[in-house]
């Protein structure tokens, strides 16, 4: 079933439910997934702050940093080079700032704007960048399965301009994690790159942590497979990758609230994966912070647009590139 709710003039949530699963979706928002829930359990990092318009050039961490956004054409703010001049992107991208539209689409293969999907729970919402001519579209589909729920994500990212384009993608979900909960990779990955960790917490003088062992920069090691408690100011992003073909999922464990979430993509399109694990290390400050574990399946193993290597990407004005990504709710 898919629902809408209307918040204010021209804005609406979107609700999408199967059994005791539902998604909320927020299109004004950044086409935010703003809530994720299995049998009445959150599973998405709630708000930091309340929910209000985005600007150009705000930090991601002044707004309510929570939620389920997708950061093109960078995560990073950066400056990168094109064929019409410089272009400056912004911190985590653009699109978690601008409004999305609600695409419908028909049998027919043709498209109307302004209302849901007429399939089985399903929708689609399109995404346009400003910093660079790309738009991102996102058809989400839940259903149901033996073992629980199923999320299949579709995307789809088009340049809308006349020149060639540089870009990134990352997916960015918070998913909420409490002490205890267990992150899992195939067995094949033996270390992941540093891109950060707060007040220098691992042994960065290699560039890369062991998985799942890490050592830590004052002496001792720490299993990254295991959620720290609460107001531990953990805050590591880290990165796996190139992918093979068979190393194409992560999951996540959470016994609390009896749920599995297995998070699979095509290691040939997207062959990397980013993980933010983070126990009160995320904003700085004495506001309330993050407590959750991010699995992003991306393009690239690292945050900037404008740091470069085998792993970049351009797309030709007109072109198109797509990709999956699916996110399985197993009960445990």
């Amino acid at each position: 079933m898919v629902e809408t709710s209307r918040i204010g003039e021209e804005k609406e949530n979107v609700l999408i439910r199967t059994g005791d699963c539902s998604l909320t979706l927020m299109p004004h928002l950044g086409g935010k997934i703003a809530s994720l829930q299995l049998r009445g359990h959150e599973l998405l990092q709630t708000p930091l702050a309340p929910y209000a318009p985005r600007t150009r050039n705000m930090s991601f961490s002044a707004g309510d940093a929570s939620g389920w956004d997708e950061c093109l054409p960078s995560v990073a703010g950066c400056t990168v080079d094109t064929a019409n001049g410089p272009a400056s992107v912004p911190d985590h991208g653009d699109l978690w700032r601008v409004a999305w539209q609600v695409v419908r689409e028909q049998g027919t293969g043709n498209r109307e704007q302004g209302s849901v999907d007429a399939g089985a729970n399903s929708i689609t919402l399109r995404g346009e960048c400003f910093s660079l001519p790309l738009a991102l579209e996102r058809k989400l589909t839940l259903t149901q399965t033996e073992k629980g729920y199923r999320i299949a994500a579709e995307y789809k990212v088009t340049n809308t301009g006349t020149v060639e384009v540089p870009w990134s993608w990352s997916a960015h979900p918070g998913y909420l994690a409490e002490e205890g909960d267990t992150l899992h990779l195939p067995d094949s990955i033996e270390k992941l790159r540093i891109e950060w960790t707060r007040n220098d917490r691992l042994d960065k003088s290699t560039g890369s942590a062991a998985w799942p062992i890490a050592k830590l920069t004052g002496g001792g090691s720490i299993d990254l497979r295991i959620s720290t408690p609460a107001h531990s100011g953990v805050g590591d992003k880290l990165f796996a990758g190139p992918l093979k073909a068979a190393e194409n999922w992560v999951a996540l464990e959470r016994p609390k609230a009896g749920v599995r979430l297995r998070v699979s993509f095509d290691a040939e399109k997207t062959p990397y994966l980013g993980l933010w694990i983070c126990q009160d290390g995320y904003p700085e400050g004495s506001g309330p912070q993050q407590h959750c574990v991010a699995m992003e399946p991306c393009t690239a193993p690292v945050d900037s647009l404008a740091i470069t290597g085998p792993w970049s990407r351009t797309l030709a004005a007109g072109a198109s590139y797509f990709w999956p990504m699916t996110i399985d709710l197993e009960t445990i």
